[in-house]
This record gives C-alpha cells, sequence and structure tokens, in this order.
C-alpha cells in the first residue's frame, strides 16, 4: 500500500519567517520538490532558512580558501537546528588589478556585491544571513547587503595572510609594491624584488597589514555586526574555522531572536567604529565604506565626525603601513578586543551600544575579557595615557579645494605641513609614469585627478604610485593629491577622497600647474592660493569632461555614484542632497 503524502509539520519553526512563504502549506510542495532536488529534507525545511553569502573565487588569496570557511559556517547553521544554503557572489582583487584600468572595477564590486546578496536573500525569502568577506570590497559590501535586507545576520570575516620573509625581516604585499619605485630609484636590485615578489604573500587571506580588509574587518567587531575577537585569526588557522562554526550558529540564534542589523546599528556603534579606526591607524577607505553603511542604514553620520572623533582618541596602535607589525601580531597579544578594552577603559568607546550577540558592548568586552595593553609585552600598542599620537590617525582636510571634504592617514609625522607649486596630472597613468621617470623631487605636490566615483569611474586606488614615491624615499616630503583613493597600504603624505571632484565641477578641476597649494594637518586645512574669482573663472572656461564609458557596467554605476563625501552611494533609499 503506498503512503499518502503528510502535510509538513515545521514544528519549532516560528510562523512568521519569510521562508515560510516557499516551504510551507499544500500549495507549496513545487517549492518543496526544488528544495529535496538539493538533498533538503522535512527536518531541514521545517528550520529557519540561513544564507551563506560566499565571494570565493580563484583571483585573490583574499578568497580562494573560503568555500572552506563557508562550509564551516554552513556546519554551523546545521547543528544549530538551521537550513543552511549557499550561494555565490563576485570579488575583485585589488592588488592584482591595481594600477591598471581595471581597478577602476573595485568599488563598483562593493554595490554589485551589496545588490546581488540583496537580490539572493529577497528573491529566495531567507530569514538570515551569514556574509563572508575576504577582499576589501567584500566586507562593506556584504555588510551593506546585511543592513538593506535588516534580515538577522552574522558577519564573518575570511582571515588574513601570514607575513612572508625576505631578508630576515616579515614582508607584506606593501613592500613588493614599494620596491618597484626603489628598483627604479637604483635602491634595489630587480633580482632583489624578484626574490621579494616571490616570499611576500606565502598563502591565503587577505593582505596582512592594517590595510583596508583587516581595518573594515576589526571594524565589523566595533560596530557589533561580528563576534568579538572573530576579526584576527588568519586565514589558514585552525581558529578561523571555530570563528566561521561560531558564526553560523550564532546566526541561527539571531534569527531565532529576531535580532536585526537595525536593532543594534546607531549613531554610537559607528561612533565606536570610527574610535577604533583612528586608534589602530586604519585605512582611509574606511571613511568611504562607513559613511555608505550609515547611509544605508539611515544613521546621521557625517565626514566631520570623523575629525571630531579623532580628536579626541589618540593612536594607539603602531601597525602597517605605518609601523611593521600586522594582523597576526595583534592577534597573538588578544586581537581587537584589546584594543576595544582600552578605549572603553578610556570612556572612548559608547559601552551601551548594542551587538549581534545580544550584549551591550561593554558586556561583550568583558565576556571575553582581554588582557590590558599595560599589562603586554607588545611594542606595537600603546595605552590612551602614552599613545603614539594624540590624535587619531585619521583626519578630514577642508578648504577652498575641497569644500566637502579630503581625507589622510598620519603615518608618520603628526603635523605634515606643505606649501608649494603643485603638478597637475589628469588621470593616474600619466603620474606614475612622470615618478618612474625619476622626475619627483622634495617638495614636490602631485595632483592626480578626474578619478573620483564619477570621473574614473569607480574612484581607483593607486598605490602603484604612492609606493612607487615611497619606495624612492619621498613618503614624507611629497604630497599626493587626488580624488581618487588610495590603498590601505599606503602611507605617507597622501591625501584623497577630494570632494568635490573633478567630473561634476569640483574645485579640483580648477587646479592649474604652479598654483601654490597648502596643507596644514594640525589646522586640518587643503587650499590654493586662487581667488574665488579666478576660480570660478577658471570652472566656466572648463570643457565638461565627457564620460570615460558610455556603456555597460562601468558607465551605469558612473551615472548611479553619490560624492565621496557621502560615501560614494549608488542605493536610491540612501542618497543625500
Amino acid at each position: 500500500m503506498s503512503q499518502q503524502p503528510q502535510e509538513p509539520t515545521h514544528e519549532g519553526k516560528p510562523d512568521d519567517l519569510p521562508s515560510n512563504e516557499v516551504t510551507e502549506g499544500t500549495e507549496k510542495a513545487p517549492h518543496r520538490a526544488m528544495f529535496r532536488a538539493m538533498g533538503y529534507d522535512d527536518e531541514d525545511l521545517s528550520s529557519p532558512m540561513v544564507g551563506v553569502a560566499n565571494p570565493a573565487a580563484d583571483i585573490t588569496p583574499c578568497n580562494v580558501h573560503l568555500d572552506d570557511v563557508a562550509d564551516s559556517a554552513y556546519e554551523g547553521i546545521d547543528g544549530g537546528d538551521g537550513m543552511p544554503i549557499e550561494f555565490g557572489t563576485i570579488t575583485i582583487s585589488d592588488a592584482i588589478s591595481m594600477g591598471t584600468e581595471g581597478m577602476k572595477a573595485s568599488l563598483i564590486s562593493r554595490e554589485v556585491i551589496a545588490d546581488s546578496v540583496e537580490l539572493v536573500a529577497f528573491g529566495e525569502r531567507m530569514d538570515g544571513l551569514v556574509t563572508i568577506g575576504g577582499c576589501d570590497k567584500n566586507m562593506p559590501g556584504m555588510m551593506m547587503a546585511a543592513i538593506r535586507t535588516d534580515l538577522p545576520s552574522v558577519f564573518l570575516y575570511g582571515g588574513s595572510i601570514m607575513p612572508g620573509e625576505h631578508d630576515g625581516r616579515e614582508v607584506t604585499i606593501q613592500n613588493v609594491f614599494e620596491g618597484v619605485g626603489a628598483v627604479a630609484d637604483g635602491d634595489m636590485s630587480e633580482d632583489e624584488l624578484d626574490d621579494l615578489e616571490r616570499n611576500a604573500c606565502p598563502g591565503a587571506g587577505s593582505c596582512g597589514g592594517m590595510f583596508t580588509a583587516n581595518t573594515m574587518a576589526s571594524i565589523s567587531e566595533a560596530l557589533g555586526f561580528a563576534p568579538l575577537g572573530s576579526a584576527s585569526p588568519p586565514a589558514e588557522d585552525e581558529a578561523r574555522y571555530e570563528e566561521a562554526e561560531r558564526a553560523g550558529e550564532l546566526a541561527v540564534e539571531v534569527v531565532r531572536e529576531r535580532r536585526k542589523p537595525s536593532d543594534f546599528l546607531t549613531k554610537g556603534s559607528f561612533e565606536n567604529a570610527i574610535a577604533l579606526q583612528v586608534a589602530i591607524g586604519g585605512s582611509t577607505n574606511a571613511v568611504l565604506h562607513l559613511l555608505a553603511m550609515a547611509a544605508e542604514a539611515g544613521v546621521d553620520l557625517d565626514i566631520q565626525d570623523f575629525n571630531r572623533i579623532s580628536a579626541r582618541t589618540p593612536k594607539i596602535a603602531d601597525l602597517q603601513p605605518g609601523g611593521e607589525k600586522v594582523m597576526n601580531d595583534l592577534h597573538e597579544v588578544g586581537g581587537v578586543p584589546v584594543v576595544l578594552k582600552e578605549l572603553l577603559d578610556a570612556d572612548l568607546l559608547h559601552g551601551d551600544a548594542l551587538t549581534v550577540t545580544g550584549e551591550t558592548m561593554a558586556e561583550a568586552i568583558e565576556a571575553v575579557d582581554p588582557p590590558a595593553i599595560a599589562d603586554l609585552d607588545a611594542d606595537f600598542l600603546e595605552t590612551v595615557a602614552d599613545p603614539i599620537h594624540e590624535r587619531g590617525a585619521i583626519r578630514i582636510l577642508t578648504g577652498n579645494l575641497a569644500p566637502g571634504g579630503a581625507v589622510i592617514k598620519i603615518t608618520g609625522d603628526d603635523h605634515l605641513h606643505h606649501e608649494g607649486p603643485v603638478r597637475v596630472f589628469e588621470q593616474e597613468a600619466d603620474a606614475m609614469r612622470y615618478v618612474q621617470e625619476g622626475k619627483v623631487e622634495t617638495g614636490d605636490a602631485i595632483v592626480i585627478r578626474n578619478e573620483g566615483p564619477k570621473g574614473g569611474p569607480g574612484m581607483r586606488e593607486m598605490l602603484g604610485v604612492t609606493s612607487a614615491v615611497a619606495g624612492q624615499g619621498h613618503a614624507d616630503d611629497v604630497a599626493l593629491l587626488t580624488d581618487g583613493r588610495f590603498s590601505g597600504a599606503t602611507r605617507g603624505f597622501s591625501i584623497g577622497h577630494v570632494a568635490p571632484e573633478a567630473f561634476v565641477g569640483g574645485p579640483i578641476a580648477a587646479l592649474e600647474d604652479g598654483d601654490v597649494l597648502t596643507i596644514d594637518i594640525d589646522d586640518l586645512e587643503l587650499s590654493v592660493d586662487v581667488s574665488e574669482e579666478e576660480m570660478e573663472r577658471r570652472l566656466e572656461e572648463r570643457d565638461p569632461p565627457e564620460p570615460n564609458y558610455t556603456n555597460g557596467v562601468l558607465a551605469k554605476y558612473g551615472q548611479l555614484f553619490d560624492s565621496a563625501e557621502n560615501g560614494a552611494v549608488t542605493s536610491p533609499g540612501a542618497k543625500r542632497d
């Protein structure tokens, strides 16, 4: 006698979850049949459906191992009585595309990641997410997607690469980029650069210094998007996979508890993230990404908030690119919670800000119980009472050249000042050629424009140029200025995100060779010795540039991008006047 089909019971599954729309009721038998084709059973279909957004790819060491990380998250969801569903999205290797036209795709990939994860979660009626990040734009893209969907979500970092070894010292990709400049200047042989190239990146994981990937991973803890201690385990360490499984288990919990990003993301959360960023000397790109994430979340974060928080929060960590230590060194002394504890004890964090675990930040730090910096033998960490710099590492400069602001990270002298004539280049390649030909001299101010969000489009990072300058010994005595971006591995006198950008008629478009530029870090000034009348005349006589791309994805996002001072967002709901 044949067995009669039975209506699924869905015991233990809340009746108001989105996934019930594709698993509940007789009329959903075709939907369940599709799931059964993939091996899901009644128990799975009676459980919360948690998506695992996985940008694994063989195009970058940052993401090459993420299938394994996703597998551990999958096991955590399954073990936590959830229904795990893995799906993929894209990534772009910033390091491989750096210095090429392809780098214009990097910031666009942040938006595509956010769009694609949002679409899958929405279209497949998922109940929650584990979003995984490897290369730089994965992190903000994944968190932006979670914010847009407002589904219970846990962010999971793929972990950073271990440092390589060259000539008896630890090295990273930053050293290779700077080696190119050193070869051009005659300070390094091509054979030595070849050896450096072969040893700088020993395996899987994101770039090891406190560059953009590690900055955003650290910030995910400060924001409350990831459990404390989850950012620092290296990519190939067993602890990384333990964190992945824990993230999967937590994702089921946050679905059952209905703990959504809108429940814990507040102005205080973003101020905590900024405090951490400026204390550890994090990437300037985090300014752009935090502004974008806040805009998506409806949190009123302004670019000047970075100055306000940096003024009260000292720099207490000396990590690459300014220092010598990498993320693994921080991990070995307790990870990001060590820095957060120091800031909390100095009343520089909002301890009452909630986190994805349901704890407040203060409660989460107490639960982890990290060691105090004062008790550590760590030469790259200092206390708030005796910091590396009295002010945080990120500064926002304004003036008649950047009324919407420009961003610099202090990696050396805390009182940088420059006054002198500019040398203007219309794109990155022209400036790179100038540097590689050995024409750079002490006191130069190199301006690279038409590389902004719309003008590039895509706001390229320019690690090749900054590293070539640094490799020739001019990290602190040659200024670089652009409406594009700089890599998290950039160090020295590099000012980016100049807003408004040249393409839309910002003042940087009016600069001419020989104009006298003033940069004053103490006064937060970025100005040019050109009268308002002369500036207006030049802009009026300027021929508006044509878009570099008129078709395809670059043209589309070039039209959609907002200003850098607002995070270069593209989501209509996140745009601000």
